[in-house]
């Protein structure tokens, strides 16, 4: 895939892309219910191990991504093992599932933070305006759910939406020529410190037990269809759809559309879960709505331009 250079110095963004960086938050937002589903059966590193792990086989017939090592390992250890690794820990230790949906999201402003000092990307005042509108809806969501989970699980789920913004530049400095390659490539990362972190949290034999039992139960049939839809779904679709507005645009003007994954998940907990949500959470969520509509609008003045001869890419 091509990207033009308007693109990358932060063009305009497409109604195309608004439209592709929406549907990434839907799905996303979807995959809170599949969660719930696969962890209804299977122990939760276990889990997350199990849903890149299935990946590897794939790999066999897809080319390795033409990007450094570092970015692809850093976009592994950020997005697919530090962020599922603490948001796991945290759902362990108490945190509700729809507020976990919620905190993660504040991957967003440290995405935009990090962009800032870290890749000299420059935000209008309509950005910054949008991004503020957006993340005080989040903050007032999370304020009236906030008497349902701890510190320590609050604090587990930031540090894991602090790895996805990580895991978020790493993606972006990659410049990967076809960013689905990358997206399947970083399935390499995750499945071991997982798998280890299964055995030492949740028991050596406990989620292999859950593997081999898995077409006896209901759940497991259940857990089943989860696993399938977090692996195909939100992580080769969605993951592979970000990854490419990431490597068009600056992190800025593409992390705010995070934001409308608790969103998505509040309504669908609500259809399909019979939950409904209190008025104050429907108003704060049409406020990050308008935020994040608002931040996607402005214009990014252009970082600085990058060396004429780029470093060359290990083979």
């Amino acid at each position: 895939m091509c990207f033009t250079n308007d693109a990358r110095q932060g063009e305009l963004v497409t109604k195309k892309d608004r439209l592709l960086a929406v549907t990434v938050a839907a799905l996303w937002g979807s995959n809170f219910i599949a969660l719930d589903w696969g962890l209804g059966h299977f122990p939760p590193f276990f889990f997350a191990a199990l849903r890149f792990a299935v990946l590897l086989p794939v790999l066999l017939f897809v080319p390795r991504p033409q990007v450094k090592w570092r970015w692809l390992i850093g976009y592994g250890l950020g997005f697919a093992t530090g962020q599922f690794a603490f948001l796991f820990l945290a759902l362990q230790a108490g945190m509700p599932t729809g507020l976990a949906s919620l905190v993660l999201q504040s991957s967003a402003p440290f995405t935009v933070l990090l962009g800032a000092l870290l890749l000299r990307e420059r935000l209008t005042p309509v950005q910054l305006l949008g991004i503020c509108t957006a993340v005080l809806g989040m903050v007032v969501i999370g304020w009236h759910r906030a008497h349902s989970a701890t510190l320590l699980p609050m604090l587990l789920t930031l540090a894991g939406a602090f790895s996805w913004a990580l895991g978020n530049l790493s993606s972006r400095k990659a410049e990967a020529p076809n960013p689905l390659h990358l997206t399947l490539w970083i399935a390499i990362v995750p499945p071991l410190p997982m798998f280890a972190l299964s055995a030492v949290f949740e028991g050596p034999g406990a989620g292999w037990h859950a593997l081999t039992t898995m077409f006896s139960t209901t759940s497991g049939i259940i857990a089943l269809s989860g696993l399938v839809y977090t692996v195909l779904l939100a992580t080769v679709v969605g993951s592979g759809v970000w990854t490419t507005l990431l490597g068009r645009y600056p992190a800025s003007t593409v992390a705010p559309f995070s934001l409308l994954v608790p969103v998505f998940g509040f309504t669908l907990a609500w259809l399909l879960l019979d939950e409904t949500p209190h008025w104050i959470e429907l108003a704060a969520g049409a406020v990050v709505v308008t935020g994040v509509l608002l931040g996607s609008l402005g214009r990014i003045r252009p970082a600085a331009k990058e060396p004429a001869h780029p470093e060359p890419i290990p083979t």
